[in-house]
């Protein structure tokens, strides 16, 4: 603070040398977003089509996913439009909070307005090359999606070799990010002085509006969970309820749906459960499934645009919503943070907004990750009790 009160003979020369180091951050976090995000689809839809064939039990696990996260990221794309409308942030911060970003952000690529006859030819790449180059990420993931398909469709060695090389590709690019984040204190204070210096407290007021409106639409998932298991899976709410205080209990302390996996089965358990269905459908949930993750990742793409008074167009948002449905299926089950600009940055590139902002909404994201692991969890007991009763019929 001393710094920013200071004269332009320090300050000016902190805000540009702060900035130059924030902006290398950010491309070395920037520079992942692309390949981890192709490496993550393949893999993940590569072992969810695996995991379908594997019986009837697993098959309808996978189907109920996909409604889940295609569902989930149309919530997100409406939820986040009607609550920054409602409640929007108040103009003299929104402008301050502009006017610091554009010193850190670039400027999105300016998408041309393409009519629905375009828009759909524009889906399917003829250079995927090109496609990865310019960073059009739509039909990126439309190819990564056929060619994870298409793996499942050929020898199952051969099938591993390909899937193995993306998972370690994944794996290498996930310890990049680590170490990028290991240094994230000096980033995104670099970042954030910069922000202030132009924003001043216009930036602590945005931060904490993004905050509570990304919380409410994860509790919103969340609370969906609970028709989904009492009128799909049959169970009565107070048990349900009850039942899901220990993995919720776990969700919450560690953000990780993989360490809430024995919570959940015993949850299953008292909730009367098959073991066989649980044992099936738990798992393959806490690898696939994130139930928040499609709807609140569309909703930070959404309100860095609210943030900077950005209007995305209608094939811009169908895209995005679409985009932000299909990247959960490579999601990892990993707190937040490590995979929040993976996950969120191709969303952001479809909707036609600069991924740079994401860097700052990492310093914040403890809390809305809270969230997204508590609906995960939820949801994930839910869809086991709805795959048990069908299974009965």
């Amino acid at each position: 603070m001393a710094v920013l009160d200071a004269g332009d003979g320090i300050r000016e020369p902190a805000v540009r040398w702060l900035g130059v180091i924030g902006n290398l951050w950010l491309n070395a976090l920037k520079m992942t977003v692309i390949p981890l995000m192709v490496a993550l689809l393949v893999t993940g839809v590569a072992k969810g089509a695996d995991m379908a064939r594997a019986g009837r039990v697993a098959g309808r696990t996978v189907l109920w996913i996909v409604i889940i996260c295609t569902a989930s990221a149309i919530i997100g794309a409406v939820m986040v439009k009607l609550l920054t409308g409602a409640f929007p942030l108040p103009e003299a911060a929104a402008a301050g909070l502009r006017a610091g970003i554009a010193g850190v952000a670039g400027t999105a690529a300016s998408a041309p307005i393409l009519g629905a006859a375009d828009f759909l030819k524009s889906v399917i790449p003829d250079n995927v090359i090109a496609v990865a180059a310019s960073g059009e990420v739509l039909p990126l993931v439309v190819f990564a999606l056929l060619f994870a398909l298409a793996l499942s469709r050929i020898e199952p060695d051969r099938r591993a070799l390909v899937v193995n090389f993306f998972d370690a590709v994944a794996d290498a690019l996930l310890v990049i990010i680590a170490w990028v984040l290991w240094i994230a204190p000096l980033g995104v204070f670099a970042l954030a002085f910069t922000v202030g210096a132009s924003a001043g407290g216009a930036a602590f007021a945005a931060l904490g509006h993004y905050v509570l409106v990304l919380s409410v639409i994860g509790a919103l998932v969340t609370i969906m969970a609970y028709p989904l298991a009492v009128f799909g899976g049959g169970l009565n709410p107070r048990a349900f309820a009850r039942c899901m205080i220990g993995p919720q209990s776990v969700a919450i302390s560690t953000r990780s749906s993989l360490a809430s996996l024995p919570a959940m089965l015993t949850a299953a358990q008292g909730l009367n459960i098959r073991e066989g269905t649980a044992g099936v459908t738990l798992p393959i949930s806490v690898a696939l499934l994130r139930a928040t993750g499609p709807a609140m990742n569309t909703a930070v793409a959404f309100y860095v645009a609210h943030w900077l008074g950005l209007e995305p167009t209608m094939t811009q948002m169908v895209a995005a919503t679409a985009v932000g449905a299909v990247m959960s299926y490579g999601a990892i089950s990993l707190p937040g943070e490590v995979s929040f600009i993976s996950s969120i940055g191709p969303i952001a590139i479809a909707l036609g907004v600069p991924i740079e902002p994401l860097a700052l909404l990492v310093a914040v994201e403890m809390v809305p990750d809270i969230f997204r692991t508590l609906g995960n969890v939820t949801m994930d007991v839910a869809v086991a009790a709805v795959v048990d009763r069908s299974a009965e019929d």
